[in-house]
């Protein structure tokens, strides 16, 4: 994104059409998974006449029903694995590199060790960085215990799926209004509003819990996991200019803002999961029941609810002390363009 302009505002519509494409893909990637592990999940379904039954029925179903849900996702695995294959050739033949527009050509790199200290002081990245840390660790908590949440929690499995897609559906057409927003009214006033709008729906689904409702929270959920997507690639750029003008003589430090950032994405990920898996094991999940303990069912409300609010709240706390507003940001870039 860094390279393809040198206009901040080519480079935040760039960065739209990225995030819009990439929801699109997962919209199409979660359709045609769906459609292939579909028969899996109605295999696995408890019947309505025996749903105080612990398991499914003897060890040999159990076991016909294990071997069919491995090949469906080996099926799935397979196809979504193909699909990353072309496009990373697409994106291997077809992007080419270019180098840093405003470094002199008789800079030299600087050492990845020094580079990365560098980095890592840099206070706007850092805040940036943490708080969208937490609200990342938020919006994973959602989307991890969403499916057992729907299973246990307000008997919704059957319609898992279409809210799925109604989420990335509601995300994707998003995109371009947040991008509007964003140019309005500026980035960290977009960060607040799209972040904090998905706070009282997942609220509403704990204690309301009825497919009307449900549908609405998607449709709204949709709305903040747009902003979650697009807002902090966009920012991220802002942070970067920022930090060549308080280094001007080092260069090609892009990589390292990027990885690092995706690295603590991951991160976010990893510290989601394992949370959720120890909180619902304190809770005495029995896996491959068709009820869960009331316990179960209170910790996956808990992790859909409170603990997201919680994190979202740290996480835009956090990035009130943000320092690059719009006016520093058109202050860096009237700087920049005297460089080039």
């Amino acid at each position: 994104t860094m390279f393809l302009s040198t206009d901040q505002r080519e480079r935040d519509s760039a960065t739209a059409y990225r995030m819009t494409v990439e929801v699109l893909g997962t919209l199409v990637g979660a359709t045609i998974q769906g459609q292939i592990v579909a028969s899996a999940h109605t295999l696995k379904h408890c019947p309505h006449r025996n749903l105080t039954t612990g398991y499914l029925g003897n060890s040999s179903s159990g076991t016909e029903v294990i071997r069919s849900l491995k090949e469906v996702y080996m099926i799935a695995a397979g196809v979504i694995g193909g699909l990353f294959l072309v496009c990373t050739v697409v994106m291997f033949l077809g992007v080419k590199e270019r180098d840093d527009p405003y470094a002199p050509k008789t800079d030299k790199a600087i050492p990845f060790h020094k580079a990365f200290i560098l980095v890592m002081k840099h206070g706007s990245y850092l805040t940036l960085t943490a708080a969208f840390l937490f609200i990342s660790v938020a919006i994973q908590l959602i989307q991890s215990n969403f499916v057992l949440f729907c299973t246990y929690a307000v008997e919704l499995r059957d319609h898992f799926q279409n809210i799925v897609l109604t989420i990335l559906m509601s995300a994707a057409v998003s995109i371009p209004f947040w991008q509007w927003f964003l140019e309005k009214f500026g980035k960290k006033t977009a960060a607040f509003c799209g972040i904090t709008w998905i706070m009282p729906f997942t609220v509403m689904l704990v204690f309301i819990p009825n497919l009307i409702v449900t549908y609405v929270v998607a449709v709204s959920s949709g709305l903040s996991v747009a902003a979650s997507l697009l807002l902090p690639w966009s920012m991220l750029p802002d942070v970067v200019d920022d930090f060549r003008l308080a280094n001007r003589n080092s260069k090609g430090h892009e990589a390292i803002f990027y990885s690092l950032y995706a690295f603590f994405t991951k991160f976010a990920a990893g510290i989601s999961l394992g949370v959720s898996t120890l909180c619902l094991q304190f809770a005495g999940y029995d896996t491959g029941a068709c009820r869960q303990p009331t316990p179960v069912v209170y910790t996956l409300k808990l992790l859909i609810g409170a603990a997201p609010v919680a994190c979202i709240t740290t996480g835009l706390m956090i990035l009130m002390v943000y320092p690059i507003s719009e006016d520093v940001r058109l202050r860096n870039k009237l700087a920049l363009e005297e460089l080039r």
